[in-house]
């Protein structure tokens, strides 16, 4: 795989110089190939059971490489084929696995480019948010897998949207509460949770640690997990707080780990697709 282009890269669209986040993980975790990008994405939608309900206000969904996760993010982002006219913008919020970050942050450039093609950052999120909650971080961003391996769903399933890309590092579920809530006020906004489970456990204790953190999920419980249950812990923490004080409910989609999709099931990494409205 090619090294990946620093996160400043400019490219110029319609004419202007416009800071792009590329690629750092496609060719590893998903299909760097176009065609086959999407053909991928497809047949994992094709393959996932849409539950009959209202139109999600959030999502949750896994980041590992497709092969392992693929069909359980699907699971995820199935449930917005019937009502893909109504989301204008996506919330994308996740852990930041390889620099430290606090609070929240945001990359500092216009467009994530996949290879499904280009999707613009919303510029209003910032000031919508508050410079006393969001910074700007490109190093947190520049080689980050949780939020771009979520980027070439949307595209397949929303084709045109913008996005508010949040890396969540060390800060309180209220803080992340509140941020969502405030995203929430666009009716055509998105929240998507981008988090695995446990890590690194054998099966059988993989099975009852991630049933404690659907028990947790569906019961809007901030406290029934920490960050050895759900790697993006602080993100659906603040998530199921938000939900909460909205009057929302959690309803469980798919809860499978490594260990039922390609790994074997010595060390295993649970996956979880969940929809709130």
């Amino acid at each position: 795989m090619p090294e990946p282009v620093s996160l400043q890269a400019s490219g110029s669209i319609l004419g202007l110089m416009v800071p792009i986040r590329e690629p750092a993980v496609a060719g590893s975790f998903s299909p760097s190939d176009p065609d086959e990008l999407r053909t991928a994405v497809q047949d994992l939608l094709d393959a996932a059971r849409i539950v009959p309900g209202p139109p999600p206000c959030a999502l949750v969904a896994p980041h590992a490489g497709y092969v392992y996760s693929g069909a359980v993010a699907a699971s995820a982002y199935a449930q917005l084929l019937p009502h893909r006219g109504r989301y204008r913008r996506v919330a994308l919020l996740g852990p930041a696995h390889r620099v430290p970050v606090s609070g929240l942050a945001l990359p500092g450039v216009e467009l994530f480019r996949t290879p499904l093609g280009l999707v613009p950052v919303g510029k209003a999120a910032f000031d919508q948010l508050g410079r006393s909650t969001v910074t700007v971080n490109p190093a947190a961003h520049r080689r980050e897998h949780c939020l771009e391996v979520q980027l070439p769903f949307l595209q397949v399933v929303l084709g045109a949207f913008k996005i508010v890309p949040l890396l969540v590092g060390v800060t309180e579920p209220a803080t992340v509460a509140a941020a969502i809530q405030r995203l929430w006020r666009d009716e055509g906004t998105l929240v998507v949770v981008s988090t695995d489970l446990s890590h690194y456990l054998d099966y059988e204790t993989a099975e009852r640690r991630d049933g404690g953190t659907r028990a947790a999920v569906e019961a809007l419980d901030p406290g029934g997990f920490s960050h050895v249950d759900a790697c993006g812990s602080e993100a659906l923490k603040g998530l199921l707080l938000a939900a909460r004080n909205e009057g929302m409910e959690a309803v469980t989609l798919d809860l499978r780990n490594s260990g039922d999709t390609a790994g074997d099931r010595h060390r295993v990494v649970g996956y979880g697709a969940y929809a709130l409205n």
